[in-house]
């Protein structure tokens, strides 16, 4: 068998892959304007599964058992510390809608971030892993919260990343951003 026969499952997997990352973006970039829809929890939520389902299947790497847990308490502390340093938020709207879209935004940015497109670009090393999902985890708060959150966005960006190759799973990572947006929904 020729090399180029062999290599086409390949390619065409990582095809796959880069459509659903194109697909994952595209759904999370659309959520603020489904946002103004009348039925926008319903519809935020199904956004959310269908980033989570696009993510599926990647995103753990083999670690001694054990090592998530100095990530998980270290990500934790830092985002403990962040909310008590950034002092009160200003009052913002809540609905009985807003724990389940804060919990469900996070699982689905991490499974998508930290999962999937931290499992593509670890081909290509693991910094341009870690920087590249932390960049790109930033852009696409922009168009939701505008350019003054950018690095606040890449600061929390780089630290998912971070535990995402020290703990070998997304799991740690939508962790630490569940409970980031819990504190941030319920200042």
């Amino acid at each position: 068998m020729s090399a180029s026969i062999l290599q086409q499952p390949a390619r065409r997997e990582l095809a796959l892959e880069w459509i659903a990352v194109g697909a994952g973006v595209t759904l999370l970039l659309v959520r603020s304007s489904a946002a103004s829809l009348p039925f926008a929890p319903v519809v935020l939520l199904g956004m959310y599964a269908c980033v989570a389902w696009l993510s599926r299947g990647v995103g753990t790497d083999p670690v001694p058992r054990g090592a998530a847990w100095v990530p998980l308490l270290l990500g934790m502390m830092a985002v403990a510390a962040a909310a008590i340093v950034s002092g009160r938020a200003p009052p913002a709207p809540h609905t009985s809608w807003t724990v389940p879209l804060a919990l469900g935004a996070a699982v689905a940015e991490e499974t998508f971030f930290r999962g999937l497109l931290y499992s593509v670009l670890a081909r290509a090393g693991v910094a341009i892993a870690v920087i590249g999902t932390a960049v790109a985890f930033a852009a696409l708060h922009v168009p939701a919260y505008g350019v003054s959150v950018l690095w606040v966005d890449l600061g929390a960006g780089l630290l998912l990343s971070w535990q995402r190759r020290a703990s070998g799973t997304w799991g740690v990572p939508a962790a630490t951003h569940a409970v980031a947006n819990l504190l941030a929904v319920m200042r």
